[in-house]
């Protein structure tokens, strides 16, 4: 998971500092000494660390934060702060033009994702409400037409083709298409190459003069760490971008690059790819990444996760089990198909406070699921509908159907258990609708800095049984 490394580290900062009552500047002179070693094999850049140190300094050792009550918790809150300013305050966003359709020319190297996530951005803005096209300008790479049609397809978005002749004039006719057929935007996917070459520049220039786009977005891979500063300052002093997509953020990535594209650069990050699947992308919100850094979770993004995965339907089928104390395994194993959908189960995790910095001892395996399905479908219809007639007999049958052993049946059962209480007692209190369950995750996800800090102890009603074993 992309900042892992980072996060720990900053975490195990705040923690010494919070074992003092009271700071003193050798303190807080001492804990930036060791965020900046942190930042900086995080890859971050150095002249980045250099300014972000000092900016944090300054206002670490001010009289209101050694004075305060919580110094520590100041101290974290200014961290936060200053990642956010590091990153970008604002959400940027595409702007679309009065007269559509809206022009954006994804370029890169060859390599970095260009393609898919060409595709991956296609998809989100058709779920917007959008009717984009994807072209296919990029006529040297083998098979990158047909990688693109292939998304393209899974995407539910029109490709534009026309075999390997001048990209220049397949763009020009992508626009008279697009004009034709009401697409409001057209998604220009360009070629790349291994290296940034006058040839590559200068086809891109007659691309840019020629479909005059609304928006050059340069894809850069995450996991070249300031190799992707360095190829977006390059195409920004050759080419102009407007911002930058940045790919494999979900890696065993050090992720300095995102803390330092927008200081480097100037040019912001609009979108990350956060997996291989085409749903795995995000629109880039600098105050939710800084909170992940911080190990604080990202309660609204696993929030928007959930509701673009789990229809209205579904949610009132379930809240309507819960009120009526109907939980069974069928819903449980529906439950654990959702939450496939929304991603790795490392991801989810991660977003939850106080859950994301104890990951490190965690044996976080998506195969779990498979297991637990394996599991519940070696039951029959009744055990599933009432898992207390299971007994020995039957958990050995559902162990050998399931090549399981009977420790892991019993397991999911006890599990399964904790969570029907839990259900009960959501039930009980949300009332029709579930209101009291939807407005604890805003309050959740309106904490500031400090609130959200105090959760590091676990997630309140949350069972222990539900979380991964420790290693």
């Amino acid at each position: 998971m992309a900042f892992e490394g980072l996060s720990g580290k900053l975490n195990q900062v705040f923690k010494k500092l919070k074992s003092h009552g009271k700071l003193t500047e050798s303190d807080v002179k001492e804990a930036m000494r060791e965020v900046r070693m942190a930042l900086l094999e995080a890859d971050v850049s150095y002249k980045v660390v250099k300014d972000f140190v000092k900016k944090v300094s300054e206002r670490a050792v001010g009289e209101e934060v050694l004075s305060s009550l919580t110094p520590a918790q100041q101290v974290i809150k200014i961290v936060n702060e200053e990642l956010c300013n590091l990153m970008g305050n604002e959400n940027a966003r595409i702007q679309f033009p009065s007269k559509p359709p809206c022009v954006i020319m994804m370029c890169g190297l060859q390599g970095s994702g260009k393609t898919t996530h060409s595709a991956k951005l296609a998809k989100m803005l058709k779920k917007e409400g959008h009717y984009p096209l994807l072209v296919a300008c990029d006529i040297y790479r083998p098979a990158a037409i047909n990688q693109l049609q292939v998304v393209g397809e899974r995407a539910g978005v029109k490709v534009f083709e026309m075999g390997q002749i001048d990209p220049r004039i397949i763009a020009k006719e992508a626009l008279r298409f697009a004009k034709d057929h009401g697409n409001d935007v057209v998604i220009l996917d360009t070629a790349g190459r291994l290296h940034i070459d006058t040839e590559l520049m200068d086809e891109l220039k007659d691309l840019k003069e020629l479909t005059n786009p609304n928006e050059i977005m340069l894809v850069v891979d995450a996991m070249t760490g300031q190799d992707a500063v360095n190829v977006a300052k390059a195409f920004d002093d050759a080419l102009g971008i407007d911002s930058v997509l940045m790919s494999k953020l979900d890696s065993d990535t050090r992720g300095g690059a995102a803390l330092s594209v927008l200081a480097v650069t100037g040019k912001p990050i609009k979108y990350v790819g956060m997996g291989e699947k085409l749903d795995e992308f995000e629109q880039f919100h600098p105050q939710r990444m800084a909170s992940r850094i911080l190990g604080m979770g990202d309660m609204l993004t696993l929030i928007e996760k959930a509701e673009n995965t789990i229809s209205q339907k579904d949610a009132e089928k379930m809240a309507k089990k819960l009120e009526e104390n109907r939980f069974d395994m069928d819903d449980l194993l529906e439950q654990l198909r959702q939450i496939q959908k929304m991603g790795s189960l490392k991801s989810i995790i991660g977003m939850l406070p106080g859950v994301g910095s104890k990951l490190k001892d965690a044996d976080i395996d998506d195969r779990q699921f498979v297991r637990i399905e394996a599991m519940i479908t070696s039951m029959t219809k009744a055990e599933r509908a009432k898992p207390s007639i299971i007994n020995p007999s039957r958990k050995r049958r559902i162990a050998a159907g399931s090549g399981t052993k009977v420790e892991d049946v019993n397991r999911l059962l006890k599990q399964f258990d904790q969570m029907q209480k839990m259900m009960k007692q959501l039930g009980g209190k949300a009332g029709k609708g579930g209101k009291m369950n939807r407005r604890a995750m805003k309050r959740l996800a309106n904490m500031n800095p400090e609130q959200l800090q105090s959760l590091q102890g676990g997630i309140p009603g949350v069972p222990p049984g539900l979380m991964p074993p420790k290693k």
